[in-house]
């Protein structure tokens, strides 16, 4: 993703305002969480200054509802803690935080939680309701989740990064940001600590939670290939593109095959067309060669393909297989993330994938 809005799969920062718990930098991987003098009182609860605090803004320009409507919405936020998720279905990172929050939505729902996520799309094709609502059903979401097709809420917020969470006590004051992926722990207790702040406040009972969902976080590898773009928008200023002809925006052109390739960078034979945010394949079959550093391999795609998957010049291995990946490599059916490769362990090999399709589209590669 666009590197200016797109979180650094290695850092992720947390700003954490009114309940006592210091800001969390992650760094290399490595995550490193203060928390101090989080009341468990309840007159220090209750008497909480919060002149300083932004309320979350409107929920504007919403293209479409799933999992809920306009004016359901509106019912369901009213003295709610409210996690709002700006994600979008393609990106990787979003990916890996679904299963904690949906996790905290079948946990904390009927104590007061809302979880709505603002899905703002980074492609074309995440525009398309059909396209989010088969996400929703795969990853099984049920909580809300607004097409926030033009961005409006996204600015709303003045957000520049996806994942980012952002939490609202039942007042509607902003209380907690997270940027990224990690910082499971620190948010749930965070989402504990807000429930049992409204009931104090709303005199409800609130049945105390200590436990915490306990899911294994995804592990990044330290050094790993950047993502990398292929539109050639999405690309500038990067030295991505291997093949000598280079990126030239709006035409069709022919990549010839390069027997010598650099690390970090992609390679292309066939005839494709330089589009704003992919490569779009002219010719009926074309080939991607990439040397790259990770253990895990995913690609954004769009078009009906085949795609053959080559590892260090051989048939994929199947301890390499990614989840999307078959003894026959992988069918390209709908728009959206494929996982490749996966790995126990992270090294360099050089990866050649063969399609078969044209007009198949290539957005990004991303890895771990």
């Amino acid at each position: 993703m666009n590197s200016e809005i797109k979180t650094a799969i290695i850092l992720a920062s947390v700003i954490v305002v009114g309940i006592g718990v210091l800001s969390v930098v992650l760094s290399s991987f490595e995550e490193e969480t203060a928390i101090s003098n989080v009341s468990t009182n309840e007159n220090s609860i209750s008497s909480i200054d919060k002149s300083g605090f932004k309320k979350a803004p409107d929920l504007v320009g919403i293209a479409h509802y799933l999992n809920t409507t306009p004016e359901k919405l509106k019912e369901q936020i009213k003295d709610k803690v409210v996690l709002y998720d700006i994600w979008t279905y393609s990106c990787i990172n979003c990916v890996r935080t679904l299963p904690h929050i949906t996790a905290w939505d079948d946990k904390y729902s009927d104590q007061g939680l809302l979880i709505v996520g603002i899905h703002s799309p980074e492609f074309e094709f995440e525009k398309n309701p059909d396209n989010v609502q088969m996400a929703i059903d795969k990853h099984g979401i049920s909580y809300p989740v607004l097409l926030d097709n033009d961005m409006e809420t996204w600015k709303a917020f003045d957000n520049r990064y996806w994942p980012r969470k952002y939490i609202a006590d039942h007042e509607g004051y902003i209380r907690y940001d997270h940027i990224g992926e990690g910082g499971y722990q620190e948010t749930e207790k965070i989402i504990q600590q807000l429930l049992k702040e409204r009931s104090t406040n709303l005199g409800i009972q609130f049945v105390s939670v200590s436990s915490l969902v306990d899911i294994e976080a995804f592990e990044h590898t330290n050094f790993r290939t950047p993502e990398l773009y292929f539109g050639y928008k999405f690309a500038q200023n990067r030295n991505q593109l291997g093949s000598q002809e280079g990126f030239q925006p709006g035409k069709i052109v022919t990549y010839l095959d390069q027997s010598n390739i650099e690390l970090h960078k992609f390679y292309l034979t066939g005839e494709w067309k330089n589009n704003k945010d992919s490569m779009e394949l002219i010719s009926e079959t074309g080939t991607i060669k990439l040397l790259y550093n990770a253990k895990e391999v995913n690609i954004v795609t769009d078009k009906n393909a085949e795609l053959e998957i080559f590892l260090d010049e051989h048939p994929l291995p199947s301890e390499y297989a990614g989840k999307d990946t078959t003894d026959k490599g992988i069918i390209v059916s709908e728009a959206g993330l494929y996982n490749i490769i996966n790995s126990e362990n992270s090294a360099s090999h050089q990866m050649e994938i063969k399609i078969t399709g044209k007009g198949f589209q290539m957005f990004t590669f991303t890895f771990g």
